[in-house]
């Protein structure tokens, strides 16, 4: 038996085991974000649950495009306004030079708040307040989606269920509060920083570091008022929820997307963190649609994906700027793939080009005559072309898009372009050397062996733990101490009190000694002659 056939039989085994021991379970998935790559994230691990037996009903506000026919979905959608204006705010995001995070935090604040007021709306919803208001709705878990709605923890209490959290980036201080990480601002680098993997950060580096950790902090500390506010909105007239403050204790784990053994940055976990990076990559890539599996089967000199991604449509680019990518691909000797909303409204036609709505991405990264992946840079993408070892240019947009990008270059496994300033001189050079300097592929394929070697999968991890979470209904003995404690308890600011309280009083009776001491001795009198004659 080869090893493949193996891990096949170990796997199965291994999941006769876990249902054995966990019996078909009710589970609901809150899935309110308004991103489809965090929807896609999230379904994926409600889909291998459904897999393997469990009842699962989500609430999403996007139709998912990952489902599976055990999947129950009570889908909220947003008004056709509230689509024209979300449409229009990331077409104006994309349209700004978003380099510096500060500056994007900023700009964002607007689409946040529009972002924050559709969630909070879903949770008024009707059909999502049935969930729990019906007696007859018994859930066995709670599975959150979480982009910043830690006030949607609420329906665990109400439905009286244990919750795990489905976040959609690597563990960082926006988390604190839900899953008590230690803080390690010293050599864990934020958000925004790209730091080459095993390698240290600079001293300016720890000084941008320390910075970006306090507008976080500020940032996280307005957010979670904000959130304060709707919970007490939301849930306020029910005298059996807890305290807004009191949420993040009932959380048993959360789910990350990201696996530091490999790509990093190392740093402290508690063990309520659970790494399940790559968790939409299938083990085996589903059969690609005819027409693209007939367009890749003839790319003999290979081919390149072109995606920029769920939120970012061609057509929010400006026009000069897709041309000039069309005048450089439809040059090349590669096949090309791209993701096109408006066929009927392409940059022009060419026999080596191939437009398309939407594309299975991780299938087509998977096929053997992939050579190069055009990508935005997010999360989602990224690791999915790390998995399959395909060399990167990447085209950063917003968000965490610079810094992933930035990352990858460091990392060796491709290059990155401004997209606002793209001309077709740098493109068609970037692409030239991606294309014929094995380095590049060398890299990527040497971390795609190490990604991959695990001793257990993503899907069989989010399989295990949520199972052992309903086991055991709930798992707080999981969690950091740190959610216990205050800010001057989780810092130790009141032990550091004490001692240099007891220090000044040391100091001050020293003080008060050494001067009585010294009166004494002046006053004191001194031998003279007549009392030596005596």
């Amino acid at each position: 038996m080869d090893r493949g056939s193996l891990q096949i039989v170990l796997f199965a085994l291994l999941s006769v085991l876990l249902i054995s021991g966990c019996q078909s379970g009710n589970i609901l998935g809150v899935f309110t974000s308004l991103s489809p790559s965090h929807l896609i994230i999230h379904m994926s691990m409600a889909k291998v649950l459904a897999e393997n037996g469990h009842n699962v009903t989500v609430v999403t506000v996007l139709k998912p495009s990952v489902n599976h026919k055990d999947i129950t979905v009570v889908q909220v959608p947003l008004s056709e306004e509230d689509n024209k204006k979300m449409s229009a705010m990331i077409a104006q995001f994309a349209s700004q030079d978003h380099s510096n995070m500060f500056i994007s935090m900023f700009r964002s604040l607007r689409r946040l708040q529009f972002m924050m007021v559709q969630m909070r709306a879903i949770m008024k919803d009707q059909r999502v307040k049935d969930l729990y208001e019906n007696k007859d709705n018994k859930f066995d878990l709670v599975i959150l989606g979480y982009f910043l709605n830690t006030y949607q923890l609420g329906i665990a209490h109400k439905l009286k269920a244990p919750v795990v959290i489905a976040a959609t980036m690597p563990p960082n201080e926006l988390f604190k509060g839900v899953v008590g990480n230690p803080s390690a601002a010293s050599f864990v680098p934020a958000m925004n920083m790209a730091v080459e993997r095993g390698e240290t950060m600079t001293f300016v580096q720890r000084i941008q570091n320390f910075l970006t950790n306090i507008v976080i902090e500020v940032f996280l500390g307005i957010l979670e008022n904000n959130n304060a506010n709707t919970y007490k909105e939301i849930y306020g007239d029910d005298p059996t929820m807890p305290a807004f403050g009191e949420l993040g204790k009932n959380v048993s784990l959360t789910f990350f997307i990201s696996y530091a053994l490999s790509e990093g940055p190392i740093r402290p976990n508690v063990p309520s963190v659970i790494e399940v990076g790559g968790i939409q990559i299938k083990d085996k890539p589903n059969p690609l649609p005819k027409q693209i599996a007939e367009f890749l089967s003839k790319a003999d000199n290979g081919a390149i994906l072109l995606s920029l991604g769920s939120n970012v449509k061609s057509s929010y680019l400006k026009s000069d700027t897709n041309n000039k990518i069309f005048n450089v691909l439809s040059k090349l000797k590669q096949r090309i793939i791209w993701k096109w909303e408006d066929l009927d409204n392409t940059p022009g036609k060419s026999e080596n080009i191939l437009y398309s709505k939407w594309l299975p991405q991780d299938d087509i990264l998977a096929h053997p005559n992939i050579t190069l992946f055009i990508t935005h840079a997010g999360k989602g993408g990224i690791t999915e072309a790390q998995y399959h070892g395909k060399p990167m240019l990447a085209l950063p947009i917003f968000g965490d898009q610079p810094s992933n990008a930035l990352k990858m270059v460091k990392d060796g496994f491709g290059l990155s372009l401004s997209l606002l300033t793209l001309e077709e001189e740098p493109f068609k050079e970037s692409l030239t050397e991606l294309l014929e300097n094995p380095q590049y592929k060398h890299k990527v394929k040497t971390f795609s062996a190490l990604y991959r070697d695990r001793p257990i999968s993503a899907r069989e991890s989010v399989l295990y733990w949520c199972e052992y979470v309903m086991r055991h209904h709930g798992a707080p003995h999981l969690q950091s101490p740190l959610l216990k404690m205050n800010y001057i308890e989780a810092n130790n600011l009141d032990v550091l009190a004490l001692f240099v309280t007891i220090i000044i009083v040391v100091i001050y009776i020293s003080k008060f000694v050494l001067t009585a001491i010294v009166r004494k001795l002046k006053g004191k009198p001194k031998n003279t002659d007549k009392t030596k004659k005596h």
